[in-house]
Order: structure tokens, then sequence, then C-alpha cells
């Protein structure tokens, strides 16, 4: 039995998706460079961080959150970033030590690790998977030179798939990321010989994503300058459809908008996001979601890596948010989440969470628009159509 669990007698808090799981997300901040299109929470070091302080950092937040949510057993853990895979073995491992100490850990617990081709090695792998990480999920993007080079990307197509294949050695269950509908010139039939490509490389899940223009980016900069397009609406559209075919043929159907995978092999972890499950985050930036006295609350830490570090130290966490959500809020957030998976949402969950039922008028409206889809067993979900259309969707369905 686990620290905090031998601390508490009571269950833990019932809710209405408290079957989703509940998820640890672990947020490593540090990158070799920043990419022109990423607006997460990423920063740039001339000199390595040191992990031995960020580890007794990591555990204080555990302990910390461990707290708040007693009695939870851990299903998925998720390092993100950021880069994980410049962390040491060591590294990692303490950090999953300190989540086995504060909760007690499913046996069959999917431990996910992010990694960039440039920071793969066997050597680093090995020791991952020594520490206990069981899935990696590889930052691929692209698999030609020249699209790499245009997305800020430090490695070759080359050394994109040379990663594939030692995470392969390593590890059973891996997936890589590609970004599409990245450029005007990409035409259908250069991304259905990409994703043929990936697809023959790929074990059993794919994450694939049209190229959007963040906030803060650079590629941001780049587009309002006007020295940067992008396909338009039409043509991501016909990218995206196409996605959904060829994926479909090899085996790998959509689950989620952007995620692929052989029946079975869908991120756990994920899963637990867009189910409206719990999930703890630490590290500088993470979000999490949890059911705590108060009720369901919405977490998030300092931004800055070493401001972060800092108030961790002196606190014991670096909480800039800790908001407990109102029942419409929740309402939407099941929605927004669980209209992404092609599972769809459950009408009843809804009515627990947001106080009130969906208008039966508003659904039929979007079933015979096409927009949405009944499930067998009441669930209600998007159309392919719908899908396209997922915000507009949302809001129709939330008012």
């Amino acid at each position: 039995m686990s620290t905090a669990a031998a601390l508490v007698e009571r269950p833990p808090a019932l809710h209405p998706t408290a079957d989703a799981g509940f998820a640890v997300y672990v947020h490593w901040p540090f990158c070799l460079a920043k990419c022109p299109y990423c607006d997460f929470n990423s920063h740039v070091r001339l000199q390595p961080p040191d992990q031995a302080r960020y580890i007794a950092a990591f555990r204080r937040e555990i302990a910390h959150r461990a707290a708040l949510t007693p009695g939870r057993t851990v299903t998925s853990i998720f390092f993100g970033g950021g880069t994980p895979s410049l962390m040491e073995g060591r590294t990692v491992g303490a950090i999953l030590d300190a989540i086995g100490e504060y909760w007690t850990v499913d046996p069959n617990c999917e431990v996910s690790l992010e990694a960039n081709p440039t920071s793969v090695e066997a050597g680093r792998f090995a020791d991952f998977r020594a520490a206990g990480v069981n899935r990696v999920s590889l930052g691929v993007q692209a698999l030609n030179d020249a699209d790499l080079k245009s997305l800020g990307r430090m490695h070759s197509a080359e050394e994109a798939l040379a990663a594939v294949a030692i995470a392969r050695r390593y590890f059973e269950r891996y997936s890589f990321d590609l970004i599409y509908a990245r450029s005007p010139a990409q035409t259908p039939a250069l991304w259905r010989a990409e994703l043929e490509l990936a697809i023959s490389h790929a074990a059993e899940h794919l994450s694939l994503y049209q190229l959007t223009i963040e906030p803060g980016t650079a590629f941001e900069r780049l587009f309002r300058a006007g020295k940067l397009a992008i396909p338009d609406h039409e043509a991501g559209a016909a990218l995206y459809e196409m996605t959904q075919e060829i994926t479909e043929k090899h085996g790998l159907p959509v689950y989620e908008i952007s995620n692929h995978a052989r029946p079975g092999a869908e991120c756990r972890h994920n899963l637990v996001y867009w189910r409206y499950g719990e999930y703890a985050g630490v590290g500088p930036g993470a979000h999490g979601r949890l059911v705590t006295a108060q009720g369901r609350t919405a977490h998030s830490t300092e931004k800055r890596p070493e401001i972060w570090l800092d108030r961790v130290e002196a606190e014991g966490h670096a909480l800039v948010e800790d908001e407990v959500l109102g029942t419409e809020s929740q309402g939407d957030e099941y929605l927004l989440m669980g209209l992404r998976l092609v599972e769809g949402i459950d009408p009843s969950v809804f009515r627990a969470l947001a106080g009130r039922p969906l208008n039966e008028k508003r659904i039929a409206s979007l079933i015979d628009d096409k927009l949405l889809m009944r499930r067998p067993g009441g669930k209600l979900a998007a159309t392919p159509e719908g899908a396209l259309l997922l915000d507009a969707l949302v809001a129709d369905l939330a008012a």
C-alpha cells in the first residue's frame, strides 16, 4: 500500500467520470530549440538544468497533489514537454518512485514518455525502459528533409526513422507524430505517400495533426506578415478525409480527431483527458483536473521553470490556478473533450456534471444536419462532417 493510501480510510471521491481513470502528467519544460509552430511551455537554456534539484521539487509537488487525492490508483503516467527525453534515466526513475510512494499504481499502468529524434539513442532508451517507461511517443513531424527544415526541426527524415527503429527495439508500444496541411505545396499525392511510409513503420498508434497557427509563435508572426502560407480550409479538409480513409484501410482507424490506433492500442493517458477523468499535473506549466473535497478543480502551475523551482522549494507547490469549476463549466469541458472521441459522450454524464439535460430539440436538429449521430447505447458522437466543425458543434450543443 502506498504512503498516501495508508494515511486515509475513506475511499476516493466519487464523480460521474470516475471510471475514466486517474492519471499523472509530468511536465519537463526544456528543449534544445524552440520550434516555430509550438505554443507549449518549453524553454531553451544554455546550461543544462540541475536534475537532482528538479527531482526534489517534483517529489514535493507530487506529495502536494497526493494529499488532495487520497486513495486514488494511478492508471497512466505521461512525461511531456518540452523534451522529456533530455531527462536522465535516473530522473525519470526517481519521479516514478515518488508517484508510487504517494499513490497506489495500477500494475498495468501505462507510462509514456515523449522523445525527439535528436535526443534518441539506444543507451538512453534502455535507461528509460529500466526506469519503468513502457511506451514512447516520438515527435517525427515530417518524413522529408525540406519540410522538417521549414518546421524548424533539428533532425533529418533518416534520423527520424532510425529513432523509430530504436523505439521498436526497446518498447512494444510506441507512437509517433506527423504534421500535415503544413504547406500549400503538400498535395494529396505527396501526403498519401508520406502517410503510407509512416504506417509501414508504425506498430499500433499514430498522431496526425493539421498545422495550426498558434498565438505567440514564430509562425504566427510570419503568417501575419504574409511570409507564411498554409492550405485553405477546403484543402485541409480534403487532407483530413484522406487521412481517415488511408488509416482505416491499414487497420489504424481514427479514435480521436488527431489520433489513430489499432483497436485496444489507444493512448490510455489521453483517454483519461478526453473522457473527463482526473489527472494531476506536476512540473512547470502543468495543468490538472482533480476532484477534491471542494469539488472538481482546475489546477495549473507557474510556467517559468526557475520560478516554479523556487516556489516549490519554498511552499511545497507552485500552483497559480486553483479554481473550483461550476456545473456549467464542467458540462462545457465534458462536451469539448468527449466529442473529440469517435465513441462520443454520454448525455446522462453531461446531466450529472452540468445539472441539466442536453436540449433534445437541438440534438435532433444537429442530427438532421448530419453533424451529430446517436451511437448504440445512447451516446452522442460527432459525424465526420461534424468533426470538421467541432468548436461550432460543441457551442451549439452546449447552448
